[in-house]
């Protein structure tokens, strides 16, 4: 089974999204012999999800929004 990706990380930075493991920044398990791949909100920032059709549940998305804090207006 795919993890899901948090939406709306408190510390992306901590973590490679390159795989399913999500493995801590500093302890790569995938061995594929890059470095740790950043989350999309580090790279495109907070408004990441409206770059591109990701494929996410629209109500999913508010719902993240809403815990994470960043509903929009």
């Amino acid at each position: 089974m795919v993890k899901k990706i948090a939406l709306f990380p408190k510390h992306p930075e901590r973590i490679c999204w390159g795989c399913d493991k999500y493995c801590a920044a500093d302890a790569l398990r995938c061995g594929n012999g890059s470095g740790r791949t950043p989350h999309p909100i580090e790279v495109l920032g907070d408004d990441w999800l409206e770059q591109g059709d990701w494929g996410f549940d629209p109500d999913e998305v508010e719902r993240a929004r809403v815990r994470a804090g960043k509903a929009q207006d």
